[in-house]
């Protein structure tokens, strides 16, 4: 098993990062300005709804890749990327597991 981080896992990393830090910032906000955030994201007009079924989308989409490529390269408990997009955000879990699948495809095969 090799323990360097190739370039674009570290990229996916840094992703990752932003993407927990970025949504859970607004988070709080919303929760210290006490807004209905689920209101405000699919109740504020068009354009939010929008962005909110673009998300899902792509939400729907990466966990369906996350289950598929995850057999593919024999990676175990890929559910787990799903359940932690649940309780953190999507633009963290999904980085994650593609950091976590470049470390896996750099590891010289068996």
């Amino acid at each position: 098993m090799t323990r360097r981080w190739p370039p674009l896992a570290i990229a996916y990393l840094v992703l990752a990062l932003a993407g927990l830090v970025g949504t859970f910032v607004l988070n709080v906000w919303s929760v210290v300005l006490m807004r209905d955030y689920l209101g405000d994201l699919f109740g504020s007009g068009p354009a939010v709804g929008s962005i909110g079924v673009d998300l899902l989308v792509v939400a729907i989409a990466g966990s369906v890749f996350i289950v598929v490529e995850a057999r593919r390269l024999g990676m175990r408990r890929a559910w787990l990327y799903i359940v932690l997009s649940a309780v953190t955000a999507f633009a963290f879990s999904f980085p994650l597991f593609l950091a976590m699948r470049e470390r896996r495809l750099a590891q010289p095969a068996k």
